[in-house]
């Protein structure tokens, strides 16, 4: 992990930019005293690391005492992308636009993103536990698809916070059922890209004994801020 660039912000919390092989990241890191415990971060279906609402977040859990970090995978961001995604990409947006049904389109972007994201997710994560000032245990806070793939597949995932969207891969879907961390559930009622059904229906599958479901009025991007200080409460009880 190499580190390109550094500063403290004006709510004391450290940023960091980092490259790790092909992928690029950022880390926030509090004034706390370290060991720190740790939270990745994904944004949702491949946007980059520095859109202004995951920043926020990452931000303000930072400052709350925890080492945050997130990245872009790979076919999120800027990373390369095949012309096949990108067509994929185009065809997803131009369906939901229209109304049209979109869950085999979904299927073939959707699904290869979060194969190709997790390795990188679970790279970056043994390079974060090798620094002095992280010492875990280790949250997940953001896209739901990624999210529940890196439960399934890393023991060292502690707790989740997911970002509830009704438009999971099958694979997902099914990996639900082998997830049993602590789970906290956002859910938009009013998402207009998202059906509720289906959002509802994959809460129900996850195997998690301990799993909360916080459902807000309001569209995809209208989740209240107070559920950010509702979030840290959560992480506090399993990381902390």
């Amino acid at each position: 992990m190499h580190f390109t660039s550094e500063q403290r912000l004006d709510d004391g919390v450290l940023e960091r930019e980092f490259t790790l092989g092909e992928i690029p990241g950022t880390l926030w890191t509090p004034e706390s005293a370290a060991p720190l415990p740790l939270v990745l971060m994904a944004h949702n279906n491949g946007l980059p690391k520095g859109a202004a609402r995951l920043v926020a977040r990452a931000r303000h859990t930072a400052a709350r005492g925890y080492a945050v970090a997130t990245i872009d995978a790979a076919g999120c961001g800027d990373r390369p992308r095949s012309a096949d995604d990108e067509q994929a990409r185009a065809d997803l947006r131009r369906a939901m636009q229209a109304g049209e049904p979109v869950d085999d389109i979904f299927e073939s972007f959707v699904g290869p993103l979060v194969e190709k994201a997790v390795p990188d997710w679970q790279t970056t994560l043994d390079a974060l536990l090798e620094l002095p000032e992280i010492g875990g245990p280790v949250g997940y806070s953001g896209w739901t698809a990624v999210g529940i793939r890196l439960a399934a597949l890393e023991p060292r995932i502690a707790a989740a916070g997911l970002f509830a969207g009704g438009y999971v891969p099958h694979a997902q879907r099914e990996e639900a059922r082998q997830i049993t961390v602590p789970l906290l559930f956002l859910l938009q009622w009013d998402d207009e890209g998202n059906p509720r059904q289906r959002a509802l229906d994959l809460f129900d599958a996850f195997g998690s004994k301990e799993k909360t479901l916080h459902a807000n009025l309001g569209g995809h991007t209208g989740t209240p801020w107070f559920e950010a200080e509702d979030g840290h409460r959560f992480l506090g009880r399993h990381l902390k």
